[in-house]
């Protein structure tokens, strides 16, 4: 299995996690909804796979372009 690294592609904060370690996402599913500038902007899954783990918990700040989440793909 190829391994795929999920990246916000915006700064914020973790407001809620949606997937949990071991579910079979689609493409475009959300993993984790992040909140910026008062908009709630979700981070999906850019292909089919499972997901293996979450980097992040709710509440933690996040950077643009810093992973958030691995997928078996």
């Amino acid at each position: 299995m190829a391994e795929t690294r999920v990246k916000s592609e915006i700064a914020g904060k973790v407001w809620q996690i949606e997937a949990s370690p071991g579910d079979r996402l689609e493409e475009e599913d959300p993993i984790i909804i992040l909140e910026s500038m008062k908009m709630e902007i979700p981070v999906v899954a850019p292909i089919p796979g499972t997901l293996r783990e979450i980097l992040v918990g709710e509440g933690d700040s996040v950077q643009e372009g810093q992973d958030v989440a691995i997928m078996d793909t």
